[in-house]
């Protein structure tokens, strides 16, 4: 298929080499006016500038399914009609016949416009038309000499004028801050874009079907908090002005489900939005998707069961494998999921000389490392807490197949079921994979008594400086004083389950719009 370009500048697919530099400025321009001479007909009772009254009959990867590799004389002289509309990607002018490529949110469709197909006035008003507007398309089938599915259009219109011109074909978007402000750049120009976020939905589908299908309610608990809990993280601060009081958005939606287990729902979940005030990373957003979800009559060990088979079968029914390929390694999920303790991961993956029950060596070794506490401060930690921030700063990123990590200590799991052989340890786990942390769930507190006393010292925590500490919440213990039957909850990081079904590096990558500092 010939391809003469065409002498606008936006149309000029020239290689990186020799593309000429065009004022965009200038570009948009150019277009206004386009669009002012459009309205000025409009105004005349010649058109409408933008119509809204097209239906589009089929999708571009369908007809490709269906029609793609059809003979083409049999599809030609079958003379199927079809209606597309999408973004003009790509334009090539030849005198009286023109080809065009659409971009509908399945795939890309090739157009033949032709000066005896639509007409010799609509055919020199296409010419003018730019890369980036949506254009509307009426015609039949037929496969070109080179055998690519396309529209022999009896019929065009421009439905919506693209006032700025995208970016250039070869480099696309190469400022990963752009693409991320810029959202829907991205997705308009780069097809893994869009796949990726096709994967989140699909996947966020099957694991909502997962839970449903096995007894759990869906619901929806406040955004709007009066004490934030739950979790032990920084809010964010807001007022409400009819109640006059100070608000915290939502740091996790944990006391409010399990208020509804008190209220006699055996079984609930939620996919919430949560905000934590905190820092920002590959791996952390200040808003982030995550779905708890709550069992009466469960324990720990029965969420660790349950949570090791929702993965694997939304990763199976998202990807169709439970081998995946993460950065340049592989994770898989076919296997059982290793269940270790804090010690025994400190012990597995530590240094051989690690002195597990010795308060000194690990604050020598956390000194090592550079942590902030002096000696002082360290000496005042008990033996499990130093365990834990050793465990993070040197055993959690060597966690690359799945693994849940149990036995978490009391003072750092406020809202946890103490362990009946060990009351210093709690029925708890957190489950790693790639290094970084995926979920985190436990037997649940139910001691009202038991339940108080862990939040004043919460309290106490905060009191001294700590300003991700619990607040003490009232009504919650009220709650919990009418009786809650035993249960086990757990909280999956949706985003991060993401980041692993579609290989991406960085939590932004599969966040729509990530928090970025604002433009000036």
């Amino acid at each position: 298929m010939m391809q003469t370009p065409n002498s606008n500048p936006e149309h000029h697919h020239a290689t990186p080499e020799d593309a000429p530099k065009v004022d965009e400025n200038q570009l948009i321009v150019e277009r206004k006016e386009k669009l002012k001479l459009i309205k000025e007909k409009e105004a005349q009772g010649l058109g409408v500038a933008f119509p809204n009254d097209f239906k589009p009959t089929h999708k571009a990867h369908a007809l490709h399914v269906e029609y793609g590799k059809s003979d083409p004389e049999s599809l030609k002289a079958q003379g199927h009609k079809v209606k597309v509309a999408g973004r003009m990607m790509l334009k090539r002018v030849m005198g009286k016949a023109s080809f065009a490529t659409l971009q509908d949110d399945s795939e890309r469709l090739q157009i033949y416009v032709t000066k005896e197909g639509v007409g010799e006035d609509l055919y020199e008003s296409f010419k003018h038309w730019d890369l980036g507007d949506i254009v509307a398309c009426e015609g039949t089938l037929f496969l070109t000499k080179m055998g690519e599915l396309s529209v022999h259009a009896t019929t065009i219109r421009l439905l919506t004028k693209s006032l700025r011109p995208m970016p250039d074909k070869f480099h696309g978007i190469a400022d990963q801050e752009v693409k991320y402000r810029q959202r829907y750049i991205d997705l308009m120009m780069d097809a893994g874009t869009r796949e990726r976020f096709k994967t989140r939905s699909q996947a966020i589908t099957h694991l909502r079907d997962f839970m449903v299908h096995h007894q759990f309610l869906e619901v929806e608990t406040p955004m709007l908090h009066p004490i934030p809990g739950g979790a032990n993280a920084k809010p964010f601060v807001t007022h409400h002005n009819a109640l006059d009081q100070e608000m915290f958005l939502r740091i996790a939606p944990e006391l409010y489900l399990k208020r509804l287990i008190v209220g006699g729902f055996e079984r609930v979940f939620e996919i919430n939005r949560n905000f934590r005030n905190e820092g920002m990373s590959v791996r952390h957003n200040p808003e982030f998707t995550m779905m708890e979800f709550y069992a009466a009559y469960w324990n720990y060990k029965d969420l660790m069961d349950f949570t090791e088979s929702l993965i694997r079968d939304v990763a199976q029914k998202t990807l169709g494998t439970l081998h995946l390929s993460y950065g340049h390694d592989s994770v898989d999920l076919s296997v059982p999921f290793e269940r270790l303790s804090i010690k025994e991961a400190i012990l597995k993956h530590g240094p051989k000389d690690v002195q597990i029950d010795d308060a000194q060596w690990f604050i020598h070794a956390l000194q090592k490392l550079g942590l902030k506490e002096d000696q002082d401060a360290l000496s005042t930690r008990t033996l499990a807490w130093l365990q834990v921030k050793y465990f993070e700063e040197t055993v959690e990123e060597k966690l690359w197949q799945p693994t849940f990590i149990c036995d978490h200590p009391v003072e750092i799991s406020p809202l946890a079921r103490a362990s009946d052989v060990d009351p210093t340890i709690t029925e708890r786990f957190e489950l790693y994979i790639t290094g970084r942390e995926f979920g985190n769930g436990f037997s649940e507190l139910n001691d009202a008594i038991d339940q108080a006393a862990r939040f004043q010292a919460q309290v106490q925590q905060k009191e001294s400086g700590d300003d991700e500490a619990m607040f003490f919440d009232q009504d919650f213990v009220r709650a919990l004083e009418y009786g809650m039957p035993p249960t086990g909850g757990c909280g999956i990081g949706i985003d991060r389950l993401m980041m692993l079904l579609t290989n991406s590096a960085s939590i932004r990558d599969v966040i729509l719009f990530p928090a970025l500092k604002r433009e000036h």
